[in-house]
């Protein structure tokens, strides 16, 4: 398998590969889109499609198209999740938000345009090789875990009890399952569409994804964490913000030690069920950042 930074360059390198050639008339909403695309990130989820990919035994040019779309799709999330109407942020990354720059109704667009650019890339893909019955099946399966995981039963469901969250009970099962939506859900789906393109056997499939379910759910626990604990220089986004929104958080329901007592637990199980190195110091990388 390569290092994390060698999947990540893949990414990069091909991340616009996949839009529509730019006119003078759809220049400003392409403009917004790769803005927001182009603001850089960590790419874990992309690079967890091509590393499961890799690990299955697949080729990752395979899985090329599919872990763009996860990109397109994360990021039309963090774009909408920004906007007044969501969680009202003015910074991401480090700079100021697409609507900041963009005005709120074409950032909508703009996370509408790379979300359906998402299905669109995948689309193509699945169209190029509809002769194929084997590998159109894994590549159906794929678009249709990236499409679970960011709808209504993922991260959309979440997201939609996390802005409502006043109308449920405050406890854990409740937290359970706006993380698991908001976040978990397309962790999990990363990885799976790159073991579908790669015809991952079965055991291979529940190991990996049971790996995701756990960091998946680390990954925001660690972000509560850091909501808490870090500094908006670090973070490149506003802190402290989901107390002043009331959010229901592993922190707030639990306290931090106890936070990071299950951030540690839920490392220490994804690490244990995967064989392979890059994916246990993936985890740890995850559970010990700053940022």
């Amino acid at each position: 398998m390569l290092e994390f930074n060698e999947y990540l360059n893949i990414i990069e390198d091909h991340l616009e590969d996949y839009f529509p050639a730019e006119t003078e008339k759809n220049k400003v909403i392409l403009d917004s889109m790769k803005y927001s695309l182009r603001a850089g990130g960590k790419r874990l989820r992309p690079v967890l499609t091509l590393s499961a990919c890799d690990y299955a035994g697949g080729d990752i040019e395979d899985a090329l198209p599919y872990a763009c779309a996860m990109e397109y799709i994360h990021t039309y999330s963090l774009i909408h999740d920004d906007l007044p109407a969501m969680d009202d942020d003015e910074l991401r990354r480090g700079r100021p938000s697409n609507h900041m720059v963009f005005g709120p109704g074409m950032a909508t667009l703009a996370g509408d345009g790379l979300l359906n650019l998402a299905f669109e890339t995948m689309l193509n893909d699945m169209a190029s090789h509809a002769g194929d019955h084997e590998a159109l099946k894994g590549r159906v399966m794929a678009a249709k875990a990236l499409a679970y995981g960011s709808g209504v039963s993922g991260m959309v469901g979440g997201q939609a009890v996390d802005i409502e969250n006043e109308k449920y009970e405050r406890n854990e099962d409740t937290l359970k399952f706006i993380d698991r939506g908001k976040t978990s859900a397309l962790i999990e789906a990363a990885v799976k569409a790159g073991l579908y393109v790669a015809g991952a056997d079965d055991e291979t499939m529940a190991d990996l994804t049971y790996y995701a379910e756990k960091i998946g759910v680390a990954f925001q626990i660690a972000d509560d964490i850091l909501n808490v604990t870090s500094t908006e220089e670090e973070m490149g986004k506003p802190v402290g913000d989901d107390e002043e929104d009331d959010k229901l958080t592993y922190v707030e329901l639990y306290g931090l030690d106890k936070s990071r007592e299950k951030l540690a637990e839920l490392t220490e199980q994804a690490s244990q069920r995967v064989n392979e190195d890059f994916f246990r110091s993936l985890a740890l990388k995850l559970e010990k950042r700053t940022h």
